[in-house]
């Protein structure tokens, strides 16, 4: 297979997709997107009650390997309104307060969007006394209203969700930036793979099942959820982990990997360390650049949910190197996108039907 599989098509996708707000637990439109696209690629589609979407190939099949990305971004929720008509709001999974104050958000009401911005007091009024650090208690945003009363009739209200409006762009030819590429650069991926099988006319001895979970970010809750409706023989994870070569990470905590220097195979207990070998020596038959990461006890990913559900799945996980992670300008490198593609595609070429994974065989 050629190194450049990203076409112009697929970048239409990936913008469509990654402009769409999909904040935990409200996924749905987004995985309409994704399924549209998916939808030429495949058999059939297996939805659940949370959003989660798995388009199914070879449905039949007894044997059953998933391929896994998550769809959901990080997001706020409005939590109270003051009577002067300013909102303070929580988290709805890993939303960085630092980066909150002067940003533009979008509030999903059911009127529609309604626009906001999170204040912060001018410098002016900071130099010489005491320098505030944002923080999730003072925080807030204003609607440009006086009242709390002029807020809701807006269509606002607690529990109504946030999202940033940061739109996808390509910065310096070869980096794809947007907010939300963690994860759904995976979901993404994943859809390319299916196209490539597709394109290429492969035939599997095996059911794969491409899935697009939902609420990762608040503890892997939609894989949880579908891989006991899948019951997979085998499933390989995609996310992302941290660029270290930015400043301020440190890489004795952390390790080091860098964007743009190939995919990221992780070990971890959750790993099942054949199925791990197996990507690693196709990435090597294949001169695909890869990196190696180790992760404590969990990987914090939705390799864990799938590895440890239906008595024990072998798991194993490849991520992108992301800068600037849970911000708003996230960063991944085209090449490293091409190349996780590739190896999933090539790991699932030496997938035999029915192949034994086991410590013991």
């Amino acid at each position: 297979m050629s190194k450049k599989i990203i076409n112009k098509s697929s970048i239409s996708f990936l913008e469509k997709y990654l402009n769409n707000a999909s904040p935990t637990g409200y996924e749905s439109e987004g995985q309409k997107i994704w399924m549209d696209y998916l939808r030429p690629y495949v058999d059939t589609f297996i939805t659940d009650s949370y959003g989660t979407a798995v388009g199914v190939i070879n449905p039949d099949a007894d044997f059953k390997v998933v391929i896994e990305g998550h769809a959901d971004e990080i997001s706020w929720y409005v939590n109270y309104i003051t009577p002067e008509g300013l909102i303070y709001v929580i988290r709805n999974g890993g939303s960085d307060h630092q980066i909150a104050p002067s940003k533009v958000v979008n509030i999903h009401t059911k009127k529609g969007i309604i626009k906001g911005v999170f204040g912060w007091p001018a410098i002016h009024t900071r130099i010489g006394g005491k320098e505030e650090a944002p923080k999730l208690d003072n925080i807030f945003i204003d609607v440009g209203c006086k009242t709390k009363e002029e807020v809701e009739k807006l269509g606002v209200h607690v529990g109504c969700v946030i999202t940033y409006p940061d739109e996808f762009f390509i910065l310096n030819k070869n980096n794809f930036v947007c907010r939300a590429l963690d994860n759904r650069m995976g979901g993404f991926m994943i859809a390319e793979v299916a196209r490539l099988l597709k394109e290429n006319k492969v035939e599997l001895p095996f059911g794969l099942y491409i899935t697009n979970s939902v609420q990762e970010e608040i503890g892997l809750r939609g894989a949880e959820m579908i891989s006991h409706t899948i019951k997979p023989d085998v499933a390989i994870i995609t996310d992302v982990c941290h660029d270290t070569t930015t400043p301020m990470i440190n890489k004795n905590k952390e390790g080091e990997t860098k964007s743009g220097d190939g995919p990221v195979i992780t070990y971890a207990p959750a790993v099942q360390n054949n199925l791990r070998e197996l990507i690693i020596e196709t990435a090597e038959a294949n001169k695909i650049p890869f990196q190696r990461l180790a992760s404590s006890r969990a990987t914090g990913t939705d390799t864990d949910a799938f590895a440890y559900s239906n008595g024990g799945v072998p798991s194993a996980l490849i991520s992108l190197a992301l800068r600037y992670m849970h911000t708003t300008v996230e960063m991944v490198h085209k090449d490293d996108v091409e190349n996780v593609i590739r190896l999933i595609y090539e790991t699932l070429l030496t997938i035999k039907k029915g192949e034994n994974f086991s410590y013991f065989k």
